[in-house]
């Protein structure tokens, strides 16, 4: 247990000499009581001045021992996993609020099918580190990469239409995809962009070919899905983007058909990423202090107990 210990303040054992020059040139002056006939308990006392003097020296030391902070860094690694990082780019424009997406609950909108889809996708994905965009007129990270499916899920569940703004800025929302996956060095990188309209010209600020290019670039494999009817996406952009970065585009017209498509993307290969090694300081200060304070107890009652200074 206490292997490996050390003292965050080693230089303050320095304090036991002050204690030792103290005692020899510091003696408390008292007045003396003299009594006859005292042979008979002057073994008892020089027992209990023993005691006194052991417990004195026990807290002196203990308490200085827990002033230099006796720490112990204990090393924990989060272990390499087979996975992909992967961002997740959803479409929250006005246009997601449409029913009827899903034919067993028609009056679900097809956001709320969407985040329903996406969260069993990022449970059925434990080895992946994930991330999430969300865009509308803007886009946004609305989580960094993570191993927590917990934390992932928690966040898709508090998403809601509108919630970046009416239209679809959707060329600008595979850049900032871009941009969450590029300070990975994983060879696997990949962006599911799902989508259920076209990018308004008006606040899509970036091109599309920049956008392409930028993840071509950072070797990001996009896998675009189009949802609702063929006419309600530009299925044509959604190819390109897919046949520029290696990736393949798909339709679905149904809840059943998107929940079809997020497991065949869930059969991508997988490579190793690098494992990443941590630390934590535990601290031990307070098993001193307790002996500490147990000792300078136990010494001021017997001393009071024996009636002496």
């Amino acid at each position: 247990m206490f292997e490996g210990i050390y003292f965050e303040y080693p230089l303050l054992a320095l304090l036991v000499i002050f204690f030792i020059v103290c005692a020899l040139f510091c003696k408390q002056r008292a007045s003396s009581i003299y009594f006859p006939h005292t042979k008979d308990f002057m073994q008892d006392s020089v027992s209990a001045s023993k005691m006194l003097f052991f417990l004195k020296w026990l807290g002196i030391i203990m308490l200085i021992m827990a002033m230099m902070s006796p720490i112990k860094d204990e090393p924990y690694e989060l272990k390499p996993k087979d996975g992909y990082e992967i961002a997740l780019i959803l479409d929250a424009s006005q246009s997601m609020q449409a029913q009827g997406f899903d034919l067993a609950n028609p009056y679900s909108t097809r956001f709320d099918v969407v985040k329903e889809i996406v969260s069993s996708f990022i449970k059925e994905r434990k080895n992946d580190n994930i991330g999430l965009v969300v865009f509308g007129s803007y886009s946004f990270i609305a989580s960094p990469l993570t191993y927590d499916e917990n934390i992932l899920n928690k966040i898709v569940s508090q998403l809601g239409i509108g919630m970046a703004g009416p239209y679809t800025a959707l060329y600008t929302s595979l850049a900032q995809g871009v941009n969450l996956l590029k300070m990975s060095k994983t060879k696997s990188k990949v962006a599911i962009l799902l989508t259920d309209g076209y990018s308004t010209p008006q606040i899509d600020r970036i091109p599309l070919d920049v956008a392409v290019e930028m993840a071509k670039k950072e070797g990001i494999k996009v896998y675009p899905i189009g949802i609702g009817m063929p006419h309600e996406y530009n299925g044509e952009v959604l190819m390109h983007i897919a046949d520029e970065t290696g990736g393949k585009a798909f339709g679905a017209a149904s809840a059943s058909e998107l929940e079809r498509i997020y497991k065949k993307i869930d059969e991508l290969e997988t490579s190793e990423i690098k494992a990443q090694t941590f630390s934590y300081t535990k601290y031990y200060y307070f098993f001193p202090l307790f002996i500490a304070l147990i000792s300078l107890m136990l010494y001021v009652f017997l001393k009071n107990k024996r009636g002496s200074l």
